[in-house]
């Protein structure tokens, strides 16, 4: 028979063990800890070393560098090879508004139109790109010889000239940028996409938008974000590249990328490569910090 309990029975009180608080107040920065370690190691220290290099004047009979604050081998540097600064910029500005043309309608299908194989569609997207990057430029290389499947079907229906050739120019190195690149530019376009709320789509039909007017007044303006992020993923990589200038472009077209591998691995000028990468890195931040600024720096987080 059960009894009635009493209103004065005591209550059980669980006290807070010693070092509960402490526990949950360290867990974020242990858990963030091996990050932040990597980063260090692989990125912030590196970083640092290459800006005191880019102090430092190096002899090239004895390969010895002494620190001597020369801030002037930044300026110097740049308005040595200003050419080829201006030169990366623009093969990279070209591929990757390329990319953007490209991407923006496979994303935009896959997001409203791929259904329950989004998924599926993402990676037929990706395969390709698990191939090594200097493999699939040399696959690149192949296809725009001379002798590839391309010029040979162009110049065997007489398309082309029989003298013309595409390797050696800069319109190679921008096929090659754009195409190992493209992944940069359709993921975060597909995030941005995907991310719509359909019921604005809705708002819009019910308001007699046609097609046209919902993708112009809609999606389109709600996609910039990213559309910057997938700009600045594709651009940064593509304008310090140097493998596809190596293997698909000429001595006219030399990229700033190439400059600086030789800079550093021929001509062993350490301070000098590293002046010419701070500079790279530099145009790099003023990007991002551009993008902060205007789009706000949550949207980093979102899409980068």
């Amino acid at each position: 028979m059960d009894q009635p309990v009493s209103t004065d029975h005591p209550r059980r009180v669980e006290v807070p063990r010693r070092g509960a608080g402490w526990g949950k107040r360290l867990a974020p920065y242990l858990l963030s800890l091996p990050a932040s370690v990597w980063l260090l190691l692989l990125f912030i220290v590196p970083m640092g070393v290459m800006m005191i290099q880019s102090l430092e004047t190096c002899s090239p009979a004895t390969g010895l560098c002494v620190m001597t604050w020369h801030w002037g081998e930044l300026p110097s540097q740049v308005s040595l090879y200003h050419q080829q600064f201006i030169t990366s910029l623009i093969f990279a500005a070209v591929a990757t508004t390329i990319d953007l043309i490209i991407s923006f309608p496979i994303a935009y299908w896959i997001a409203f139109y791929g259904g329950r194989r989004k998924n599926f569609f993402l990676i037929m997207l990706l395969v390709p790109f698990f191939v090594s990057f200097i493999i699939r430029t040399i696959v690149w290389e192949f296809i725009l010889s001379n002798n590839g499947i391309v010029l040979t079907f162009l110049k065997h229906q007489h398309l082309v000239p029989s003298g013309f050739h595409v390797l050696g120019t800069s319109y190679a190195v921008i096929a090659g940028l754009a195409y190992n690149y493209l992944p940069f530019t359709a993921l975060p376009l597909y995030v941005a996409i995907e991310r719509i709320d359909r019921r604005v789509l809705d708002a819009a039909y019910d308001l007699y938008a046609n097609r046209r007017a919902a993708f112009l007044r809609v999606i389109l303006p709600l996609a910039i974000p990213g559309i910057f992020a997938a700009f600045l993923l594709t651009f940064i990589p593509a304008f310090g590249d140097y493998v596809n200038q190596e293997i698909l472009g000429g001595v006219s077209n030399t990229m700033i990328g190439t400059v600086i591998q030789n800079t550093f691995l021929v001509n062993f000028d350490y301070a000098g490569g590293a002046s010419l990468s701070v500079v790279l890195l530099a145009v790099s931040l003023v990007g991002i910090w551009l993008y902060a600024r205007l789009l706000g720096s949550r949207t980093i987080e979102e899409y980068l």
